[in-house]
């Protein structure tokens, strides 16, 4: 067996996790699962516990590793689990050294080796030559947060916001465009804070404009995750004036709700997030919106939810990753009143079911047309909106003109005309 890793959480993540397949296999690691971890809400690091125990009884002779952002905050309990060989910190997991000592059999002191990530100032640009089994890449262009939501543990997992410089950025663009990769989605934890700590302050509309410039051949590009409040001109400017750049952004939105998102220590309002949606979709009007919300956030009361569910139809919000509330220890959200977290799931469920009748009718309303298609595999791929759809007879990696015959309960259903323009 070589170097296995099972990956949860973000996009970020999954990144990071080919990147420290190839560290390990640089270190000389071999018979080894490294597990990279999420600790977004106490459901993901239970997840990744269950993880760890299957990878045992799966793999008795494997070594077991842990990362991620859960090892991070919680070092220690990953530690205590007899079915782990070694934890590693956020800081150190794509560096090849700290394989080593699993490799050579040197005696460690202690098997969890978690440093302070918050001491860390730098991310480095890690070069990879593609993704495993994908048609779409993930670029890191910025890791860590500066901000303090009340409800987030992840700047404690991931460290200060730091950046990638925007040459570092472009040379992996071209080098997975070199490789045959159609589509590129530009990550980080809060990639709209982009910038501040590199010479010349750059931000991410001007990183973007730079790889859409000195990347003429990447067909599409695609945004990850963004924090609207912090949106700059030049990406304004990006989304009205390249057509490469795709028409589908994920908004951390939260709530709908003025007092819930002040009482989460947002830095946005309702109207803030009403105004920003509406002003994309001035510039793209093909512009589709995702969004991250939380439901039974404490003190959220009947009234505060119904915001959150009107803003999902006012915003013409499709695609939802809704979270029950959970508290995270050490968090000020954790010390607040709680919401009865039956009373969370309900909303949540309900939240979903709008999710799901927004996404019935982006479908819907894409029947007849001719979409961009990038096919990814067995014969399925994504519009430019992001929406799924079948089209038969295709191969993975083709970029596709594709007429929209009908809806599926899975996605669109359609048929090939030609290569995309």
């Amino acid at each position: 067996m070589a170097v296995e890793t099972l990956t949860f959480g973000c996009r970020l993540n999954a990144y990071e996790a080919e990147v420290m397949k190839a560290e390990a296999q640089k270190a000389g690691l071999e018979n080894a699962v490294i597990i990279n971890t999420c600790a977004v809400t106490a459901e993901a690091v239970k997840q990744a516990k269950q993880a760890v125990r299957k990878a045992r009884r799966d793999n008795p002779e494997a070594r077991i590793i842990v990362t991620g952002c859960a090892a991070q905050t919680e070092g220690r309990t990953f530690g205590d689990m007899p079915e782990v060989d070694l934890v590693i910190g956020n800081a150190d997991k794509m560096k090849a050294a700290s394989y080593t000592p699993m490799v050579f059999g040197l005696p460690l002191n202690d098997k969890v080796q978690v440093n302070d990530i918050m001491s860390v100032r730098e991310t480095a640009g890690h070069l990879i030559e593609g993704m495993d089994g994908r048609t779409r890449a993930f670029v890191q262009v910025q890791n860590g947060c500066d901000h303090r939501c009340t409800f987030c543990i992840i700047p404690f997992g991931r460290g200060p916001s730091r950046s990638v410089p925007m040459g570092m950025v472009v040379d992996q663009v071209k080098k997975l465009v070199a490789n045959g990769y159609r589509e590129v989605v530009l990550t980080g934890v809060d990639i709209t804070s982009y910038g501040p700590d590199l010479p010349g302050t750059p931000t991410l509309g001007k990183l973007t404009q730079s790889i859409l410039r000195h990347v003429p051949d990447l067909p599409r590009l695609r945004i990850s995750s963004i924090d609207s409040i912090e949106a700059d001109d030049a990406l304004y400017d990006a989304v009205a004036g390249d057509r490469r750049l795709m028409p589908h952004l994920h908004l951390s939105l939260q709530s709908g709700d003025d007092m819930i998102l002040k009482r989460m220590k947002r830095r946005h309002s309702r109207d803030d997030a009403l105004a920003i949606v509406a002003k994309l979709r001035s510039l793209r009007p093909d512009m589709v919106f995702g969004a991250d919300i939380i439901t039974g956030f404490p003190t959220e009361d009947d009234a505060m939810f119904e915001n959150t569910l009107r803003i999902v139809t006012e915003a013409d919000l499709t695609y939802l990753h809704v979270f029950p509330y959970s508290p995270r220890e050490g968090t000020p959200a954790a010390r607040m009143p709680q919401v009865d977290p039956q009373i969370a799931r309900k909303r949540a469920a309900s939240l979903r079911q709008a999710g799901s009748m927004q996404l019935a009718k982006l479908s819907a309303a894409r029947v007849g047309r001719v979409e961009n298609v990038l096919i990814e595999r067995n014969g399925l791929g994504r519009t430019e909106q992001f929406l799924p759809i079948a089209v038969a007879g295709t191969q993975p990696g083709e970029l596709l003109a594709v007429r929209v015959t009908g809806v599926a309960a899975d996605g669109l259903v359609g048929e090939a005309l030609r290569e995309a323009a």
